[in-house]
């Protein structure tokens, strides 16, 4: 059968060099021989594990993408068992084989994804709201002003327990001096966890429900310290200690160093980051660097790997022990228990925990005499992962990291920098070839990093570091040779109280980086701003990076179709003409000159995620200013003409209803509104956020959400009271006439929406407390 198939091939490529297509009977069994050969090569090097990850995240996405309302658990579960019972009789039958196994690896990953929403399924609160809380202090981290604290909630209000968020998120402008472990009393200003600002924006309300936060806020007024009313478990009092000796260990190192450096070399050692300033965020973005600042796979790998180089060398250097014992798996023992710990001390992170799996699997096969790094362990590093977090897949924190390394494991060999090395080379030559072989797989590296993360790093954020690869080849060295060292040796130094030259030394190096960042962002442009592309894009560029980097045969060139078709979908983008945000309050339209200015008062970061998704890289602070406004609303006219009003107050309904095209309120609209199109409280509690775009016959929508579809961290908020109620106290007031927080009773009834000054400070900031992606080199290297 080979020879007829290689005898077919050859017809088929005859005929192709005559210049004349070969026919369907000749291409058939040609295409048929060259993929049936590619499988046979990939069974042979065992490449075909990798694909039921790839199958367990496709079950993982039907999940969170398909279905309305809470699936059944049971029903995967038996449907995956009668997939496992075909296996025994499929063994002659190897692409049916195939079939079943992926089937049941999808039917398992939507069972995955339904038990871990049942795991965490907590109330999540539907109103704003001014309340007394009452609750024990989780985690705490100071910031630039004040602090931000998760408080396990022991009441609120009048709220029963079966409302009530198990969790909240809230913020203070003056630090008191609170400790993880407190039980604070106070009153609060919560809201529900932020949605999306635009169709397919970041859902910070889905992460916050699998963190079990049901509310952000503020806290406002006195806060009191109190006894609890009750014993503290011991898991609570552990974290709670654990996150206390942070914020000490935190403090300690900003004190050795001070300023920005002493802030970033903290988060670098113990995960908090919110001392970094705003201004020194956005000089490691331009450098395409801020990877270094979350505590994921690039620590986990160098902590990992000093703790190893530390014992095995010390080990070598007695002889007895070096020939006696397996120095090399007791030192990758210790790793494993030395990273395990770094990890917990540094906060138990998402981003952190898959890269102690990922490094966990890694070192684990040091001890069972296994190639540490291959793509069949990369491939059971993410089925674990996503077995405790299935919703991890559709952050860009798994998607950067894993496909990152997936992508330096496929191009290993071209980066070892193997081709600079000769046997009998002399003390010159070997120094001359490692010298190569460094900025080579320096260089190479990175580069593999940055092709294989850009499709999720300019989906999720819009932005591309034209420098980053510079930006990595000059710091990585740093962080990896000075950096890294200097944090573990001060972490085991810090009990001895021997630690303040450890990290003064440390800080001299942080502040490298930090001068190289800042040389980088002088450069101009090193923050590229790109208009957002649709899932479809993403869904074939991360198709194609799967089909180039999981194969060893031929069949990678099958990923040139949907990585050349994901590439033009995303050259055309879907751009909108008027974003509307999800409260009402504000929305952003295109003007003559095609920029986007905006309307009423969306919130800072609001306003730049709509800039963003334009592809315009402008400050929010330059989109505002434009129309006329007053405290009846706004209008602004759009290229063609039509009439675009935001209204604030219901004594405007009469006139924008009869003149403008689009009219926009956090009020409802009365009964038979003669606008085009109206987007009042009703439409924006049933759809969310909108996006809108303009058509010269009508408007082309689209939703954050589905209306009527029920999801388990989108709960159906309070109805909107009818005409003549207080709209006020139900948060359709004008803000001129928003009442303050004194004004209103303090037993969780339903308040205002909070004031720009007073909301919670980038409540749906990814940056400030969402997913820590992880950017170019933040990978196993």
């Amino acid at each position: 059968m080979a020879r007829d198939i290689a005898r077919s091939t050859g017809r088929a490529v005859a005929t192709s060099a005559s210049g004349r297509f070969p026919s369907p009977a000749v291409l058939g069994p040609a295409v048929r021989g060259w993929v049936v050969g590619g499988l046979a090569i990939e069974a042979e090097q065992r490449r075909l594990f990798p694909w039921l990850a790839v199958a367990f995240g496709a079950g993982i996405l039907a999940f969170f993408t398909a279905t309305d309302g809470m699936p059944s658990l049971w029903a995967p579960l038996v449907a995956a068992g009668a997939c496992a019972a075909t296996l025994p009789f499929l063994g002659a039958r190897p692409a049916a084989l195939a079939v079943a196994l992926g089937l049941m690896a999808a039917l398992l990953g939507f069972a995955a994804s339904a038990l871990r929403v049942a795991q965490v399924a907590a109330p999540v609160l539907t109103r704003t709201i001014i309340a007394p809380l009452e609750g024990l202090i989780e985690s705490l981290e100071e910031r630039e002003e004040g602090a931000r604290l998760v408080v396990r909630v022991a009441s609120l209000g009048t709220m029963a327990a079966a409302e009530r968020p198990v969790r909240v998120r809230v913020s203070f402008k003056k630090a008191p001096p609170l400790r993880p472990g407190d039980f604070i009393a106070a009153t609060a200003r919560l809201l529900p966890p932020p949605e999306a600002a635009r169709p397919g924006g970041y859902d910070f309300a889905r992460d916050a429900y699998f963190r079990g936060i049901g509310a952000v806020g503020s806290l406002l007024g006195k806060i009191a310290v109190k006894p609890p009313p009750e014993p503290v478990p011991w898991s609570l009092r552990l974290a709670a200690a654990v996150d206390d000796a942070r914020n000490a260990l935190t403090r300690r190192i900003t004190d050795a160093n001070g300023g920005q450096a002493g802030a970033v070399a903290a988060a670098l050692v113990t995960g908090k980051r919110g001392l970094i300033a705003l201004a020194t965020n956005d000089t490691l973005r331009a450098a395409g660097i801020y990877h270094v600042v979350s505590i994921s796979g690039l620590h986990m790998v160098l902590a990992a790997g000093v703790v190893f180089w530390l014992v095995r060398a010390g080990l070598a250097l007695v002889p007895f022990l070096a020939l006696a014992w397996p120095i090399k798996k007791i030192a990758a023992a210790l790793a494993m228990v030395g990273v395990t710990a770094y990890c917990v001390f540094s906060g138990w992170d998402i981003a952190a925990e898959r890269s102690l799996v990922m490094t966990l699997i890694m070192l684990g096969a040091i001890l069972v005499d296994r190639p540490a790094l291959s793509m069949r362990n990369l491939a059971l590093a993410a089925l674990i992962a996503l077995s405790h977090e299935p919703e991890g897949l559709l952050g860009p924190s798994f998607q950067m990291s894993f496909g990152a390394v997936a992508g330096l494991i496929a191009c290993a060999r071209l980066i070892d920098g193997g081709m600079f090395r000769r046997d009998g080379a002399g003390r010159i030559g070997r120094l001359i070839a490692l010298s190569l072989t460094t900025v080579v797989g320096t260089l190479g590296t990175t580069l593999v990093a940055q092709v294989a993360t850009a499709p999720f790093a300019t989906y999720h954020f819009q932005t591309v570091q034209p420098y980053g690869l510079i930006g990595n080849a000059l710091t990585l060295p740093l962080v990896s040779l000075a950096v890294m060292p200097a944090a573990v040796l001060g972490i085991v130094a810090y009990p001895f109280a021997l630690d303040q030259p450890v990290w003064w030394l440390m800080g001299l190096a942080v502040r490298g980086m930090l001068t190289i960042s800042g040389w980088i962002q002088g450069l101009g442009r090193a923050n590229v701003v790109v208009p957002a592309f649709g899932t479809a894009a993403l869904g074939c560029l991360a198709a194609g990076l799967l089909l180039a980097t999981l194969p060893v045969s031929r069949l990678r060139w099958l990923a040139l179709p949907p990585a050349l078709l994901g590439l033009g979908l995303a050259t055309m983008p879907a751009r909108y003409d008027i974003y509307v945000d999800r409260q009402g309050s504000g929305a952003a339209v295109r003007r003559a000159d095609g920029s986007l200015v905006a309307l009423g008062r969306p919130s800072n970061f609001v306003l730049e995620q709509w800039l963003k998704a334009d592809g315009d890289g402008r400050p929010g602070a330059q989109a505002t200013g434009g129309p006329a406004c007053d405290r009846i609303g706004c209008t602004l006219r759009l290229a063609d003409g039509r009439a675009v009003a935001l209204l604030k107050d219901r004594r405007g309904f009469a006139q924008d209803c009869a003149k403008a095209s689009v009219l926009i309120t956090a009020l409802a609209a009365p009964p038979g509104c003669a606008a085009a199109l109206v987007i009042d409280r009703a439409y924006l509690a049933s759809h969310g956020a909108v996006a809108i775009r303009v058509e010269p016959n009508g408007f082309i929508l689209a939703d954050t959400h589905e209306p009527g579809r029920t999801l388990p961290w989108r709960p159906a908020m309070v109805r909107p009271p009818p005409q003549g109620t207080d709209d006020e106290a139900a948060g359709g007031s004008s803000p001129a006439a928003e009442p303050k927080p004194k004004d209103v009773p303090f037993q969780g009834m339903a308040a205002p929406p909070p004031r720009a000054e007073e909301a919670d400070p980038a409540p749906d900031d990814p940056t400030a407390d969402g997913p820590n992606p992880e950017m170019p080199g933040d990978t196993l290297q």
